[in-house]
């Protein structure tokens, strides 16, 4: 058995798309559209692990897009995506200059959440051991749910 990917729908490509590659930046991979099917295929993943995907060893994300609306409700029932970081306060305020809310912020310098534009929990993990506490984060309080 081997683990190939996360499926996640999306209500907006391109909205999605911003978020996960040029605000969150992931690395689109692979791409289908399947016109009988009415929907797109689009996989990304995180850039440490474009070679080892292309080589059918890394698992990637898979945003679907229904050319058809639908609602996916808030999206709750899903559990998580999990990205580790080599500087979560970097990245944390990477994400909130370009307007990504920090639902958890990195208090313990270890873990945070935000949620992409389809409501999907993404939590981020320092690599290695955790950053001490510092501010902004440490007095930051949750926003939201993720």
């Amino acid at each position: 058995m081997k683990y190939l990917h996360t499926m996640v729908r999306v209500r907006d490509l391109d909205a999605s798309l911003n978020f996960y590659v040029n605000i969150f930046g992931l690395v689109e991979v692979r791409r289908f559209d399947n016109e009988k099917g009415r929907y797109t295929l689009v996989f990304l993943c995180a850039p440490e692990d474009v070679e080892s995907f292309r080589a059918g060893k890394a698992p990637a994300l898979e945003l679907t897009y229904n050319w058809d609306t639908e609602d996916y409700g808030s999206a709750r029932n899903f559990g998580h995506l999990a990205y580790e970081v080599d500087d979560i306060y970097a990245t944390c305020d990477q994400l909130m200059k370009a307007g990504v809310t920090i639902n958890r912020p990195p208090r313990d310098g270890h873990m945070a959440f935000v949620r992409s534009p389809d409501l999907v929990s993404i939590e981020i993990l320092q690599k290695g051991e955790a950053k001490a506490p510092a501010e902004p984060w440490l007095s930051m309080a949750n926003t939201g749910v993720w």
